[in-house]
């Protein structure tokens, strides 16, 4: 039972009140001043405390600081007759859970209980209701989802639920959402394998815009039409991501579109950042390009000429801005350019490429407390969060608000966590990477993977003549057969890239204006 202890100097007025709660179910105590609530506060586990602010003695605002020593975490009701706007100020400031005016009704009161008291409670409940009538009609959607676009609305839906479930205290939904979620990663994937070859062959009205034309169709258009523009370039960043970091740019930015893209095959830096910023297919690239680009089987970085191909895409399509590029993968990359922004306020495109999210990625794969620090998708975003919120790309931003910039907040793909191990063998030369690979000799169940035997066919490289790709799909990833359960057990649950998936290859694409 909820235990209540209501505060008022005018206590023989609280009768109709504390009968009306006890009817509802609630334990009630009552005591007429602030030295006797202090008191019992002391002694007794309450709940909720109502606190009467115009009391003879001690005040209610006088009571509050001393009832917070010894329950600091007890939500406190202030109830008054004043209306003074600085009375309103020092309760809210002392952290009060609500604040009603005299006189006060009894549903006043229960609403305001309910809301301290049964919130989570009431959400989980209300949420669950929601999405239960939701379920059948995001099932639907899979069935007649036809175009890219279709499947970035049910993936904005999904993440929505997710989101809002993710706290919930009913399991068994989140459970069926996590169902719903698979059910249509494996449709997406069937998708994409039907379809993928005509769009990088562009044999098909509905192309998606994707990685190598993601600059021309959606970038370059933004910097024409606004003075200053920064593209920031976050890696393996989703949009559940996005979604957890957005009300953190509400004071400084206004949301004017919030869309997706698709990244090219495969999800992995190498392919699809370079094809973002050379404006080209992998396979491009190479051939007019051969000096900067490295197979996967080749030593050397992999992502070393990003800004020159902006450069020359820039040139190319008649874009004389001025112009700079940061790419940040040390903290104290971030720092110096916080130091440096001038830089950026001078330029008329500004691109930052922030390599933070991939490295976390791989440090939870490596490092045992990141693995526990973010045991699922949900405190994933929450440390994303946390991270963005104490960052130097947020003191950016904020800068980048006040000089009126405005900015296109994208990545190269997203990651997915894996938990299907799917066997394959390959040579020495095939590629590391769990969820796509390439090389000469690779033996797999072509049933369990979409398999390009000619490379070519998707327009990327090969490293010989009879070099094949294979990606895995929804949250399968790729093992050798030797040392296999050591493998899985290593990398299972564990982030990763470069396959087929909604989080990978459905990328969010954002424009924020700055706040007058």
């Amino acid at each position: 039972m909820v235990k209540i202890l209501w505060v008022d100097d005018e206590v023989e007025l609280l009768k109709p009140h504390v009968l009306f709660l006890t009817q509802k179910g609630y334990e009630v105590d009552t005591c007429n001043n602030g030295y006797d609530a202090i008191d019992m506060a002391s002694e007794g586990a309450y709940d909720l405390i109502i606190l009467d602010e115009m009391m003879p003695g001690m005040t209610g605002l006088e009571t509050l600081p001393k009832i917070k020593e010894v329950r600091p975490t007890t939500p406190v009701i202030m109830v008054t007759k004043s209306e003074e706007e600085n009375i309103m100020d020092k309760a809210v400031g002392s952290k009060i859970a609500d604040y009603l005016i005299k006189p006060v009704n009894p549903n006043q009161v229960l609403l305001s209980i309910k809301k301290n008291v049964h919130q989570q409670q009431l959400v989980t409940e209300q949420t669950t209701a929601d999405y239960r009538s939701e379920f059948g009609r995001i099932t639907s959607s899979l069935q007649l989802a036809e175009t890219f676009q279709d499947w970035c609305s049910i993936y904005r839906r999904l993440t929505g639920w997710e989101i809002e479930l993710s706290e919930s205290s009913d399991r068994s939904i989140r459970e069926v959402l996590s169902y719903q979620s698979v059910e249509a990663n494996q449709e997406f994937c069937k998708f994409v394998r039907r379809n993928y070859y005509n769009w990088i062959n562009r044999r098909t009205e509905d192309t998606p815009t994707m990685s190598h034309t993601l600059m021309r169709t959606k970038i370059f258009p933004v910097a024409d039409e606004n003075p200053k523009t920064t593209l920031l370039l976050i890696d393996n960043f989703r949009y559940d991501q996005w979604r957890s970091i957005s009300s953190l740019l509400r004071g400084y930015y206004d949301v004017v579109q919030d869309d997706f893209y698709c990244a090219i095959l495969p999800t992995a830096t190498q392919y699809a950042r370079n094809a973002v910023f050379a404006g080209l297919m992998p396979l491009a690239i190479d051939k007019l390009m051969p000096q900067k680009w490295l197979n996967d089987n080749e030593e050397g970085g992999k992502n070393q000429y990003e800004e020159e191909f902006l450069r020359r895409l820039m040139q190319q399509n008649g874009k004389q801005w001025r112009f700079s590029f940061d790419k940040l993968v040390r903290p104290e990359q971030g720092r110096k350019l916080v130091d440096n922004i001038q830089k950026v306020y001078d330029a008329d495109f500004s691109v930052i490429v922030y390599n933070f999210l991939d490295i976390l990625s791989h440090a939870r794969t490596e490092t045992d407390i990141i693995r526990e620090l973010t045991e699922d998708d949900a405190a994933f975003r929450s440390l994303t969060r946390s991270w963005f919120e104490h960052s130097d790309l947020y003191t950016i931003l904020k800068l980048l608000s006040e000089r009126g910039h405005t900015v296109v907040i994208t990545s190269d793909h997203g990651t997915v966590r894996v938990d299907n191990p799917v066997k394959v063998t390959g040579d020495r030369e095939t590629s590391a990477n769990l969820r796509y690979k390439t090389g000469r000799n690779l033996a797999y169940n072509s049933r369990e993977v979409y398999e390009v035997l000619n490379p070519k066919d998707i327009q990327l490289p090969s490293s010989n003549l009879t070099s094949s790709y294979i990606f895995a799909y929804n949250s399968d990833f790729l093992i050798y057969n030797n040392d296999a359960n050591r493998h899985i057990r290593y990398y299972r649950n564990t982030f990763q890239h470069g396959g087929i998936s909604m989080q990978e290859m459905i990328v969010p694409y954002i424009v924020l204006k700055p706040k007058q």
